[in-house]
């Protein structure tokens, strides 16, 4: 280890051909951590598979909504397959060198796919902030080729930061160390160890984290600032919980995907968390909002789950009808 973090003679610039990743070093009993993480990828490929399935082969599911909700899945199975075989076969199969080039492109898309998860979040906000304060312009205001090109413009959008801040990458001179202290290529682990300016990167890591997190989440606080309002001026309960109902949804996976994110913010700057602590916890944060993703919109859409009712009892039938003639 001490001879990957030595200091290289040359002064001129260095690309190492690879990179070593630590994360995870020296946690007793972790192999039991990769298997529930394998558990983990293969409940988030079936649910967000089953979810995208649902949302092609059903018509009805044709709306700006579901558009959305289609986007969010491919976001997450997307996102949970850059991040988590990579990470079981670094780790289990002590496999933890890295080409300089996989590692650039590993960096790309596992924050990609989480920056493009906050982002159809907020998108969702907008869609419930329109069904909830405008109802009655919902239909001219949100249409499936509004919502296409809004999707679109968020992958365009998020496209060019991150190729931007992959190409100041490439710019670093690694003279000191190619040791990186995190479970994946990640950004900031990976630029301070630059022996060259490396301000810049630190300049872009900042606006990724505010335009991808911090800004998505406090439109996201603002949309239900005025849902909260709109909720007030109906008259009764019932009508209230009605249109909240049909917020359950989104407002949980927000949870889900932010908590753990403000909480190790605010832990780390109440106290010290141990690096491989923080480690799991932040790989926890990644993998987990794309598993329950599909879960929660499953078991709390009324729509998805008649859909779901009805695909099964089709499948049954089927079934049964072929059975009946291969016993013929």
């Amino acid at each position: 280890m001490d001879s990957l973090n030595s200091t290289h003679s040359a002064a001129t610039f260095v690309r190492p051909p690879f990179f070593f990743i630590n994360g995870f070093y020296n946690i007793p009993h972790v192999k039991y951590y990769y298997i529930f993480l394998l558990f983990v990828f293969l409940v988030t490929v079936l649910g967000n598979s089953f979810v995208m399935f649902i949302i092609c082969t059903e018509h009805s599911f044709h709306t700006p909504k579901y558009i959305t909700l289609f986007n969010l899945a491919v976001a997450d199975l997307c996102g949970s397959t850059a991040l988590i075989p990579n990470l079981i076969a670094t780790f289990l199969f002590d496999s933890q060198y890295i080409s300089f080039d996989a590692c650039i492109a590993n960096m790309f898309f596992v924050f990609f796919f989480a920056s493009m998860e906050s982002l159809t979040l907020t998108v969702m906000a907008y869609d419930r902030f329109v069904a909830i304060c405008l109802p009655l312009r919902y239909h001219a205001i949100i249409t499936n080729t509004k919502m296409a090109v809004m999707i679109t413009i968020l992958w365009t959008y998020n496209s060019v930061l991150l190729i931007s801040t992959m190409v100041l990458i490439t710019r670093l001179s690694f003279c000191k160390s190619i040791v990186v202290n995190s479970f994946f290529c990640d950004h900031g682990p990976i630029y301070r160890m630059a022996c060259n300016d490396n301000y810049p990167n630190h300049v872009m890591a900042y606006m990724n984290t505010v335009f991808s997190l911090h800004i998505p989440f406090v439109l996201i606080l603002l949309s239900y600032v005025f849902i909260t309002r709109a909720l007030f001026k109906i008259a009764s309960w019932e009508g209230r919980l009605k249109a909240l109902k049909t917020c359950s949804s989104h407002l949980i996976l927000v949870a889900i995907y932010y908590l753990p994110i403000i909480a190790t913010y605010i832990a780390g700057g109440i106290f010290t968390i141990h690096p491989n602590a923080r480690i799991i916890n932040t790989s926890l944060s990644i993998a987990i909002p794309p598993m329950l993703n599909p879960i929660i919109y499953v078991l709390n859409t009324e729509e998805i789950k008649e859909c779901t009712k009805k695909l099964f009892k089709r499948n049954k039938v089927t079934a049964t009808a072929t059975n009946n003639q291969i016993q013929k």
